[in-house]
């Protein structure tokens, strides 16, 4: 970076980059935190994201659109390192559709032996669904329900999108759905993602999955069978299903239904293989609490496919869907 805070991606010790130029630069901080308190507009949302904890996002301004960015960068200490790099962006670069977050520019960054990845993404000013559904608990506030089906109408569709390329999310969460300009949900964080089916066939593949999972899947999201795996079985995409039952669950009552097991150190494991018992609340209808528990159900065969959920959402939806009063 030049004197006066330019990106020069050109220069000697920059392979695989295509960056544009940068023209300024806010500091980075570790992705440590659900929130950033007190940050303004400009500033970076600094999101919790448990399995990169060699990961920063800066704030950036392009030299010639004068647009914000966020640089995500990953600090690469090995070549598995670089290469999980380089497929997270190539994830990024399979989807073009408007509830998955999408890839401006990709490089890798060489300084002697030390190595960056950087990821451009767009800069979403209005941060995640987790800082929205804190935002209103802050208030004793709650999404109301049509916002809640027009944000799990998205979410849905994002999914759609990636379960129809043969892929799961495996990480999805409050705070890996950004929320765009009208309030559209985004999804976010592809590093996670692997192919949808997985053909178990012994205890060796099934005791190393398990361990992915624990390093890949946020513990208080993941599904049961991804808890322990059996040694002959299919893991399929509907992983994601009981990920996305859990973040229904988080905007109806504003926490995950895991969350408080997880902190208080009791086991997560043990949890999600009791059937949830969904709390009374006049707030929701009871097809928002039966479409919840079909997403809950701790047999992954026993499951919805997110088409059947799509329709079932689409049926949902109010004759003001997309209009003022369902964004957020």
């Amino acid at each position: 970076m030049g004197a006066r805070g330019h990106l020069d991606c050109a220069g000697p010790v920059t392979r695989r980059c295509f960056l544009p130029s940068i023209s300024r630069w806010i500091p980075s901080a570790p992705l440590e935190q659900p929130t950033c308190p007190g940050r303004t507009p400009q500033q970076p949302q600094i999101v919790l994201e448990e399995n990169a904890g060699f990961s920063y996002v800066d704030l950036v301004e392009g030299l010639h659109d004068g647009h914000f960015y966020a640089l995500k960068r990953i600090l690469c200490h090995e070549q598995q390192d670089q290469e999980e790099a380089q497929r997270e962006a190539d994830m990024h670069r399979l989807f073009h559709h408007p509830n998955i977050l999408h890839l401006v520019a990709y490089c890798l960054k060489e300084w002697g032996t030390k190595h960056e990845a950087w990821l451009l993404l767009p800069f979403y000013k209005k941060g995640t669904l987790w800082s929205e559904i804190e935002r209103l608990k802050d208030k004793g506030n709650f999404l109301s329900e049509e916002q809640i089906l027009w944000l799990l109408l998205g979410i849905c569709r994002g999914l759609e999108a990636i379960h129809a390329k043969g892929y799961a999310h495996r990480d999805l969460k409050p705070t890996n759905i950004l929320l765009g300009d009208e309030g559209q949900p985004v999804l976010m964080d592809l590093g996670s993602m692997n192919q949808a089916r997985i053909h178990v066939e012994g205890s060796r593949q099934a005791l190393t999955l398990q361990d992915w999972a624990a390093q890949r899947c946020t513990i208080s999201y993941r599904a049961p069978e991804l808890f322990t795996v059996q040694s002959h079985c299919v893991i399929d995409e509907r992983t994601d299903v009981w990920s996305l039952g859990c973040v229904l669950y988080a905007m109806m009552f504003g926490e995950g239904p895991y969350d408080m097991v997880f902190q208080k150190g009791d086991s997560v494991a043990l949890a999600v293989q009791n059937q949830l018992i969904i709390p009374q609340s006049s707030r929701h209808s009871s097809a928002m609490r039966q479409l919840l528990a079909s997403m809950m159900m701790v047999d992954p065969q026993k499951r919805p496919h997110i088409p059947l959920l799509l329709s079932q959402l689409e049926a949902l939806q109010p004759p003001t869907t997309g209009q003022h009063t369902t964004q957020i």
